[in-house]
This record gives structure tokens, C-alpha cells and sequence, in this order.
């Protein structure tokens, strides 16, 4: 740069905001008057050859000084490079060899490891089968110990001796089974469970035909649920006592009922789905228990609407069938009284957390929940007797009209024999309620409902 000519402005041209039309601009003004016509562009073009010849004057000079140390350095870079080459060729070369040699010695091993260790895996799963196997067993063995210490359904009059504790202790052992027989969670040791053929005839031999005959055997003893202590018809000042007397229980008779009803209870309880046990209205719901106690409730009512039918066909055999009405109702009562004071077992499907919640809630008594509450919601009722009162009177409102208005004889006998059959029916709802607390209102409401229902179609002529 030193050895340039001065005209030539190396600065100008290596500056980076150098354009060439601008300089271009320049150099024909420099060398021109703007007014002349035409501009002479020779002086310019020339100077611009000029300085280019120059510059490449002094590159070729540059170059061709500076060729031998140029030719030397390139060459003493390729002999490094040939010599790192070389270098190079040989380690990859041995790397080669040792991974050849890793895939014939170690990866055989590896192999060999892994098919270990899917024989130890396999052998695993066989061992945990078989302590599944051991564990189901040992709880068939136990369910049809249970199962037999029920014994066979006997009609409840019998009273006799029988383990009722066995459905609640054999309906645990059938969850825990179906429980077991269904776990499908990764690390549960029935997880391959199904795959043992001979649990299958279980199932259908044992583990269904149980649950059948608990379901069966609790529904039958809440079917047959009866507390009466009804020693003689309801009398009225026509009627004649003690021909249809019903012998009273005794004091134990009725603490086995009692008993053996809330052994039912509690097992349909936990056979009931754990899905179900969902809250309704803040109350636990059991669907097959409550399903029986409806079933019972049912069953009371429609046979005391066809008896009533009947004896207002007959009036001699009203006494007997009010009754047996009477009866049905002290047994509602005993019934609401037993689930009031019963509540429902813990579902062991429900887990812990379940049962550290539900006993952290039913420490408040607005907390606590029987077996009684969820019938109540399932009833839309406040109370089991009113419930059966209200419901026998809408039935009968429409078959007492039916007769009315059919008229004839047994029209006539009813209109007759009115004042004998409101006080039968008034005297019938008061015994039903036998053994309820009373609250300071009596049960005027549910005795002008069935005294309505019966008399109200059968005008005031006597």
C-alpha cells in the first residue's frame, strides 16, 4: 500500500459505504463543465483504466514476491495433514477390530442375558399364579364353609338354630374373591389371574350359585320379617274376641329376628355394587338392601289392600283382616325402629380413604347415616308407617268408590255397618302405630286418611 501512487484513494474504495455511481458522478463533473454538450467521457474513462491497470500492477507484484513463501506453507500443511491422516486411519482401524471383536464376544452374551432374564420374568409370573392360586382357594374354601354354616331356607316360624353371623362373614369372603378374580392393576398378584382355566368352573360352580343364595336367602329372611305382638283381633262393639287370637312372640324369638334381619341387611350391603353406594341427598345408598326393604314394604301393602277388598265384601271377617292390617304395621314400625339403629357395614372395595372419610363425617349426629335414611329417600317419606297408612288409603279410596258405585247388598252393608267400620279402621291405624314414640300430634292425620278413604264414599245416611 505504501509503494501505490498517491492519486489513487485506496481509503475511498475500501470504505463500506463506497457506490460507484456517485463516483462516477464525481469524476465526469471533475472533468467536465456541466454546461458543455456534448461531455467529453473520454478523460474520465481513461483515468478509471488507468487506475485499474495500476492495481493490477501492483497485485501481480504482491503475488508474485510473496509465491514461494505461499508455496511453502501449503506444502507443509498437506504433510501435516497426510501425517494426521495416517494417524487417524489407524485408530479407526483399531476401533474396527474392537468392535468387531465386542459384537462376536459380548453382544453373544447379551443375547444369552436377556433370554435369563425373560426365563426369570417368566418364572415370576408363574410364582406369583401359583400364591394367587393358593390365596383364591384358601377363600373358596372358606365361602363354602360359610355357605354351609347357613344351611338351607327354613320358613322363619321355625326359629331354628343357625350361624345368620355366616352371610355377613361369607359376603365379604365373596367380595374379596370377585375382587381378587377381577384385578387386572399391573403388580396386584392376580393380575394374570384369568388365565387359570380351573377358576373358571369356580365362577360358575361356586363363586355365582354363593351369590345367588345369599342374595336369596337375605331377601327371604326380610320377606319374612315379622315383630307383631298383636295377641288378639281388634274388637269393636260388634265383633266377638279370641276365635283368630295370634300367639306373641317371646323376648328371645324376637331378639334372633331382629338379629338375623340385620345380618340380612348388612349382607345385601356389601353385596350391593360399591358404584352404587353413591350419595343421595347426603345419604349413603345400598341399592339391594334398600331394593328388599321396598320389596317388603310392597308386599305388606298390597296384601293388606286385597284383605281390606275382601272383608269390605264380608264384613263378618273385617275384625280378623284389620287385625292382620294392625299386625303389618306394628311390623313396619319394629322394621324402622331396627334400621334406625343399624348402620351399614363398610364396603371393603371402597378403601381406606373412603372409611377415614366417612368416619370423619359421621362424627356430627347430622352426619350419621342408617340403613333407614336411604329407604326414607328412595320412599320420598319421612316416616315408614305414615308411608304405609297413606298408600293403603289411596288404594282403597278407588276400590271402596268401585263398590258404592256398583251398589246392591254389599253397597247397602257398607252404608249400614259405617260407624262400626270407622271405628274398626280408627282403632286399626292406633294399634298399627303401637310402640311408636309419640310426638305430641298423635296420628290424627293417617286415622282421618283411612277413615276418609273407606267412609268418605258412604254418604252420612247410617
Amino acid at each position: 500500500m505504501n509503494e501505490a501512487p498517491s492519486y489513487i484513494d485506496y481509503e475511498a474504495f475500501l470504505a463500506p459505504e463506497f457506490q460507484a455511481v456517485p463516483f462516477a458522478n464525481n469524476l465526469v463533473l471533475s472533468t467536465n463543465n456541466a454546461s458543455d454538450t456534448p461531455l467529453d467521457l473520454s478523460t474520465p474513462l481513461s483515468r478509471v483504466l488507468f487506475d485499474v491497470q495500476e492495481i493490477d500492477t501492483h497485485i501481480e507484484r504482491l503475488t508474485t514476491a510473496s509465491a514461494i513463501p505461499l508455496l511453502t506453507h501449503t506444502l507443509s500443511n498437506a504433510d501435516v495433514s497426510a501425517r494426521v491422516l495416517a494417524n487417524v486411519e489407524s485408530h479407526v482401524a483399531r476401533l474396527n477390530d474392537g468392535h468387531d471383536r465386542l459384537n462376536s464376544e459380548i453382544s453373544q452374551r447379551w443375547r444369552t442375558a436377556n433370554e435369563v432374564c425373560q426365563v426369570a420374568k417368566s418364572l415370576c409370573a408363574a410364582v406369583q399364579i401359583c400364591r394367587s392360586t393358593a390365596r383364591c382357594l384358601t377363600l373358596c374354601r372358606q365361602l363354602e364353609v360359610q355357605i354351609a354354616e347357613i344351611g338351607t331356607s327354613k320358613p322363619a316360624t321355625a326359629m331354628r338354630r343357625e350361624d345368620h353371623r355366616s352371610m355377613v362373614r361369607a359376603s365379604g369372603t365373596l367380595l374379596s374373591l370377585q375382587h381378587f378374580l377381577s384385578t387386572s392393576e399391573l403388580g396386584q398378584q392376580s393380575h394374570d389371574f384369568g388365565r387359570v382355566v380351573a377358576f373358571q368352573s369356580l365362577q360358575a360352580g361356586l363363586i355365582r350359585p354363593s351369590e345367588t343364595l345369599l342374595r336369596s336367602r337375605a331377601q327371604q329372611i326380610i320377606r319374612e320379617f315379622s315383630l307383631s305382638t298383636l295377641g288378639h283381633p281388634i274388637a269393636s262393639s260388634t265383633s266377638s274376641v279370641g276365635s283368630n287370637a295370634m300367639v306373641p312372640s317371646t323376648y328371645a324369638q324376637i331378639t334372633e329376628t331382629k338379629a338375623r334381619t340385620t345380618s340380612a341387611l348388612q349382607s345385601l350391603c356389601l353385596l350391593s355394587s360399591p358404584l352404587a353406594d353413591a350419595a343421595v341427598g347426603g345419604v349413603a345408598v345400598h341399592d339391594l338392601a334398600t331394593a328388599a326393604l321396598a320389596a317388603y314394604l310392597q308386599t305388606s301393602l298390597t296384601s293388606s289392600v286385597a284383605a281390606i277388598s275382601r272383608a269390605l265384601t264380608a264384613l263378618p271377617s273385617l275384625d280378623r283382616t284389620l287385625a292382620e292390617v294392625a299386625a303389618r304395621c306394628q311390623n313396619i314400625v319394629a322394621l324402622e325402629s331396627l334400621l334406625g339403629n343399624t348402620r351399614p357395614p363398610h364396603h371393603p372395595l371402597l378403601g381406606k380413604a373412603y372409611a377415614s372419610e366417612l368416619e370423619s363425617e359421621t362424627r356430627s349426629a347430622a352426619s350419621v347415616t342408617t340403613l333407614l335414611q336411604p329407604l326414607l329417600v328412595a320412599l320420598d317419606t319421612a316416616s315408614l308407617p305414615s308411608h304405609f297408612w297413606r298408600s293403603l288409603a289411596s288404594a282403597l279410596s278407588a276400590r271402596v268408590h268401585e263398590i258404592v258405585a256398583k251398589g246392591g247388598t254389599q253397597a247397602r252393608m257398607l252404608r249400614a255397618g259405617r260407624e262400626r267400620l270407622r271405628d274398626g279402621v280408627r282403632a286399626c291405624v292406633i294399634q298399627g302405630f303401637q310402640g311408636v314414640e309419640d310426638t305430641g300430634r298423635g296420628w290424627d292425620r293417617e286415622i282421618a286418611v283411612m277413615v276418609g278413604a273407606v267412609t268418605g264414599h258412604l254418604g252420612t245416611d247410617g
